[in-house]
């Protein structure tokens, strides 16, 4: 699902992941979450995406962290 639906381009939001067809990021959408938006209101604030985009946006970012190097800070 996620494929579908995210785009990595560097002609669009200087090449951060959006929606495909969009220039929503999905930094914004994570922003949101992390605001405790629900994916209704984020739905109701981005009345272009749909439900599976949402969570195809919050499958990517859980994607890379899986993938990213975590660095300890003390």
């Amino acid at each position: 699902m996620m494929d579908q639906w995210i785009d990595v381009n560097p002609s669009v939001c200087s090449g951060k992941p959006t929606i495909r067809g969009t220039r929503i990021m999905v930094k914004n959408i994570l922003g949101m979450v992390a605001g405790g938006y629900t994916v209704q209101r984020i739905l109701e604030a981005y009345p272009e995406l749909t439900e599976e985009q949402v969570r195809a946006a919050l499958e990517y970012a859980a994607q890379v962290i899986d993938e990213e190097q975590i660095i300890v800070r003390s």
